[in-house]
């Protein structure tokens, strides 16, 4: 019996060398649920890819953070537009970074605008990271940091708040406050929210022993293209926890992706559901990252040239994609080659967890490409069966 065409496709790129596994989780209202893996955790390590396995998702981790603040402020326990220093003290006076003096020293001025909860869910804060600004990073070297050294409170902003859009560590900052507004920390806050409700036993910022065993393997694309083993990703300090300190399965991510395609799925308000698919701002840049340290990040540019916006929580496409997601569809990814979709117009949702640097890898985003349009393809009826359910239906 042939294999599955999803299924044929993700083995395929495991022998093509894009990765040494993957797994992957669909959602479609013809097949409901379907799950896949191939390959095995790592090169040095046999065990087969399987659904149980536990993937570091990075940045797949700000849509889940970003839906909590939201939920957050229907509650009335945050506000969007207030200034984030009444929780935050430390980000009261926000300091713009304008450039370095002749000896190398960052020059800073009072920021003219506050920080809100809205500019780090959009990523309109001035907040950025080191792989996508050489000025974070020779701020860092300045100060003898590093990103995990500074976190989330030990950054200046690029520019005022509001004024244009800049991947950053916006998220994280958000998850501070979460913290701030509840008295909790951030994992406690996403359990009893997010995690406990939709049955996401496998997503977790500290995983057990007994998880850590189910992990698959960090690598390395190295210059030959082959793939070298790195040392676990360590648990992030709790100022960069809520931009990209998750661990997951691509089952249990699917769960919260459904959700925010059900409208909530009972644990999500319509307001939060709202922001969440609502654009902020539109441009055809929107998402796209140019990287000053390559060995974490190619440059990324997803859905090249199309209009595109951003909404308090996800990248949305504004454009039809031939055989592939609809406008108003929601994504977004994580450094580890990570990448994920939902679709409301269709109600077709897709995850497809590799674990490998640097990010936006060629050979895995072809993988992800051609998994969007194969489940595209199971989704959607052939125009020969659409055409007479419409003459059924007409007659």
């Amino acid at each position: 019996m042939a294999a599955h065409p999803i299924q044929a496709l993700i083995e395929a790129g495991v022998a093509q060398g894009a990765a040494p596994g993957f797994c992957a989780a669909v959602r479609t209202p013809r097949g409901g649920t379907q799950l896949f893996q191939a390959g095995v955790r790592g090169v040095a390590d046999p065990a087969p890819m399987d659904d149980g396995t536990i993937f570091w998702i990075a940045s797949c981790t700000k849509a889940i953070v970003s839906a909590a603040a939201l939920e957050l402020v229907a509650e009335g326990r945050l506000d969007l537009d207030e200034p984030v220093g009444r929780l935050l003290p430390a980000l009261a006076r926000p300091k713009v970074l304008t450039g370095f003096d002749a000896a190398g020293a960052p020059v800073l001025r009072p920021a003219a605008q506050p920080l809100t909860l809205r500019s780090l869910l959009s990523h309109t804060s001035g907040l950025a990271y080191d792989f996508n600004c050489a000025e974070v990073v020779r701020y860092l070297e300045h100060h003898g940091l590093s990103l995990v050294t500074a976190g989330g409170l030990g950054l200046p902003l690029m520019f005022e708040p509001g004024d244009a859009w800049r991947y950053g560590v916006g998220i994280d900052v958000a998850g501070l406050l979460i913290e701030a507004a509840t008295g909790e920390s951030l994992g406690e806050v996403l359990e009893r929210m997010v995690f406990g409700p939709l049955g996401m036993a496998d997503t977790t910022f500290d995983p057990s022993p007994e998880q850590n065993a189910r992990r698959a393997t960090l690598h390395a694309r190295l210059p030959d293209g082959s793939l070298m083993p790195l040392d676990p990703m360590p648990a992030m300090p709790p100022t960069l926890r809520g931009g990209g300190g998750l661990v997951s399965t691509a089952a249990d991510y699917l769960r919260f992706l459904d959700a925010i395609l059900d409208g909530g799925g009972g644990v999500f308000s319509p307001q939060t559901i709202a922001h969440l698919r609502t654009p902020h701002l539109r441009g055809r840049s929107l998402g796209a990252l140019k990287s000053v340290l390559p060995q974490m990040s190619n440059d990324y540019e997803p859905l090249a040239g199309a209009e595109k916006a951003w909404t308090l929580g996800f990248l949305q496409s504004l454009e039809p994609a031939d055989g592939a997601r609809e406008p108003g569809s929601l994504s977004w990814a994580g450094l580890a080659n990570c990448y994920y979709w939902a679709d409301p117009a269709t109600g077709v949702a897709g995850v497809l967890f590799a674990q490998l640097l640097p990010f936006a890898d060629p050979q895995v985003l072809a993988v992800f490409e051609a998994f969007e349009r194969a489940v595209y393809a199971e989704a959607r009826p052939p125009a020969a069966a659409a055409g007479l359910s419409t003459a059924a239906a007409d007659a």
